[in-house]
């Protein structure tokens, strides 16, 4: 072969291989949305305003905890062989409380369903308490 096919032979085939990654490009994206989909199959669909309440709530929560509070944290020193002391970790201890003023705010927006299967347990329970 010249020279001169060889090279329109890789320019054909990058051409080739550039259309290729479009179309494979479109492929990935249906399959994310596809997948997205799937994931969201089960889940219950909520109005915009519903998430901008819940948002609201969280954040009003989170910006109302006491992050400043030293006693809400567990903090290891260390310390370098030049003498200098450093933080080498710190835990969030209290954030059951965190997750509680969460809940609260949330729990102001939606009421708890009574679910059926909350009474047939219940109703398990009496049986076998009669029993």
């Amino acid at each position: 072969m010249k020279k001169e096919e060889l090279e329109r032979k890789i320019s054909g085939l990058e051409k080739a291989i550039a259309t290729c990654k479009d179309e494979t490009s479109g492929y990935e994206d249906s399959l994310k949305t596809t997948q997205k989909q799937l994931k969201d199959l089960g889940k219950i669909a909520l109005p915009p305003v519903v998430f901008d309440e819940i948002y609201e709530a969280v954040d009003n929560a989170v910006c109302e905890y006491d992050f400043n509070d030293s006693g809400n944290y567990n903090i290891e020193y260390g310390i370098e062989y030049d003498g200098k002391v450093y933080c080498e970790s710190i835990e969030l201890q209290h954030n059951n409380d965190l997750i509680e003023a969460i809940v609260e705010k949330v729990s102001k927006i939606f009421t708890e369903m009574e679910a059926p299967e909350d009474d047939q347990v219940n109703n398990i329970t009496e049986v076998k308490k009669v029993i």
